[in-house]
Parts: C-alpha cells; structure tokens; sequence
C-alpha cells in the first residue's frame, strides 16, 4: 500500500512538474529597451518584474539597460527589441524619415525638462539666454530645445544674437566648469547632481518646459507599426503594458522600496540610494494620470514641434502615430 502511495505521489509530483514546465514554455518573451540606463525613471518596469506583475500575465520580460550610445529606435528597427521607452519628439522625427513607431501607451504624463542655468551669469528670463551657451542633449533629445528657440526666434547657431549650443554630454559638468551657463536637466536627475556638487538653489534659475510652453511627451512605450496588425502581438503589449501600470502604481504607493528594487537590479553599481530615492518620489509626480495617451497632449506635443521656427523638428502632421488599441484590449 506504501508503495502504490508512494507512485501516486510520483505522478501527481510529475504532472505538477509537467504542468509547470508547460507554463514556463506558454511565457511570451518580451524585450523592453529602455531609453537610458537603470534608475528610477524606469522603476515601474523594474517594480513589475520584481513583484511578479509580469509572469502573473504569462510574460517573460528582460529589461535592457540604455546608455549615451543606445538610440531606442535603432534598437527596435534592428529587432533588438519588442518595444521601446522614447520621448515622443524622438519617436516623431524617426517616423517621418520611416521608422513607423507607434505610442501604445503613455506612462509619463508631465514632463521633467528644464534649462538650468547660473544665476550669476546674469540670466534671469527666456530673453536673457541670447548670445549664452547652453547646455543641450542630442540623440533625440534635443528637439524640444530646438522647438523652445524657435519660439524665442533665437538662433541656435552661434550667431550674434542667438545661442551657442554645447553638445552636454550626460552628465553636468559644463555648467560647473563654467563651459556653459546653462545646462539641460531633469527636475528628477542632473538639476540634483547640480546641487550635489556644491551650488545651492539660491545659485540656480530654472525654466521648465512645461511653463514654457514647450513641454513635449516623454517616455511613451513605442512598437512597430506592423506588428499591431499581429491579435498574438496585441494580446501580449496589453498583458506588458497592463502588468507595467500596475508596477508604477506600485512605485506610487511605496516609492522608497521602489527606488530599492531599482539599485538591486543597477549592474554597475554606479546608482546611491539616496540619489534613487530622490529621484523616486520626483518621478512619482510625473506619472500621476498617465498610462493613456491623452489626445490633447500629443497634439500639444505635435504643434510644439512643427511650429519651431524656420527649422520645424517635423513638417508634417503624423498620421497613424499612436493608438489606443493596445490600451483599451489592456484595461
């Protein structure tokens, strides 16, 4: 009797191993790429990972980490990934010169940029900036900046009267050297490594995009056009974007264990908790009400764009440039 147990117990031990390795074999793959490396811009992905929002949708998802050399519609044109995290005037300009990204879902609702300079240079509104050197971001990122001065009418070729752009790297060290009097930050990163390497607050003035008139879309999930075409390819972006929602959701609630998950998954060490931790809670703010794309927003972010003076970062209406499939098969 002992051992007819003993083989019922071994076959039901089996069909729940059977059982499980079907499961783990049924997982879809998904590869994110994110738009720079690991931090607590991205912590909603991580969190989702981590808390198991993922595989709960039947999802096996790696997370890439970006860099000063990774460009995210590069990454996805060359199959590199399933979906990509690209501010929206980046994801815009690739599409009009034929990369066909489409924004399925929008989990940064506000935008984090400003133009950080020193207050000892003299510049204490938009006017001020003419004939200084700024600090600006390319790979993509710089096109909000291009938009801004082409409503200020600055010229951003060095010419007497306009500005001289400086291509910053990613890090702040020209308006500490005094290379430039202004910088490109994010209200969430570079404008605390600022305060972090000695200058206060009362040093500093801002100018957020958003107040600007100027803010533009960041950090939307894009995927290629064509594979929306695939019902299998739908079904798995709205269990991924469903599951991710849920961990920005979770980062809301519980910010600093959020920012925690973060450095355990930062390879290269490079990341402190308390700069994660601030850095949490300020993303914290940008995410309230995102997730779908409003309307109104990418509209604001399209006429921002095409209206940059004589040098528009896109001349034409986009066309089939977002969708709320995705979302609506999601929630």
């Amino acid at each position: 009797m002992k051992y007819k147990y003993n083989k019922i117990n071994s076959i039901v031990a089996g069909l729940a191993l059977a059982a499980s390795s079907s499961f783990l074999q049924a997982a879809d793959d998904v590869t994110l790429q994110l738009k720079w490396v690991t931090q607590a811009q991205f912590a909603g992905y991580f969190v989702a990972q981590d808390q198991g929002f993922y595989e709960a949708e039947g999802l096996n998802v790696t997370i890439k980490a970006g860099g000063p050399d990774v460009a995210p519609p590069q990454v996805i044109a060359g199959g590199g990934a399933d979906v990509v995290i690209d501010w929206m005037p980046s994801a815009l300009a690739s599409r009009e010169k034929g990369l066909p990204l489409v924004n399925i879902a929008q989990p940064f609702k506000s935008s984090g940029m400003m133009l950080t300079c020193r207050k000892d240079s003299g510049i204490a509104s938009p006017a001020d900036l003419k004939d200084k050197t700024l600090g600006v971001w390319f790979y993509g990122n710089e096109y909000p900046f291009l938009s801004w001065m082409g409503k200020l009418g600055l010229a951003t070729d060095g010419s007497d009267g306009g500005v001289t752009v400086l291509k910053q790297g990613f890090n702040v060290d020209p308006i500490l050297q005094k290379q430039a009097q202004c910088v490109s930050t994010m209200t969430y990163n570079e404008y605390w490594q600022i305060i972090d390497a000695g200058l206060g607050a009362d040093e500093l003035v801002t100018f957020k995009y958003e107040d600007q008139g100027v803010a533009t879309l960041e950090d939307g999930l894009y995927v290629l056009e064509d594979n929306l075409d695939d019902p299998a390819f739908v079904d798995k972006m709205a269990r991924f974007v469903r599951a991710s929602m849920k961990g920005w959701a979770w980062a809301r609630a519980n910010s600093d264990a959020a920012a925690d998950i973060v450095l355990e998954n930062d390879e290269t060490g490079a990341q402190t908790e308390e700069h994660q931790r601030r850095m949490m809670a300020e993303v914290n703010k940008l995410t309230v009400n995102g997730g779908k794309l409003s309307a109104a927003d990418y509209q604001r972010t399209v006429d921002t764009l095409m209206n940059g003076g004589s040098d528009p970062v896109i001349s034409n209406q986009p066309q089939g440039a977002w969708t709320h499939k995705v979302w609506d098969a999601a929630f």
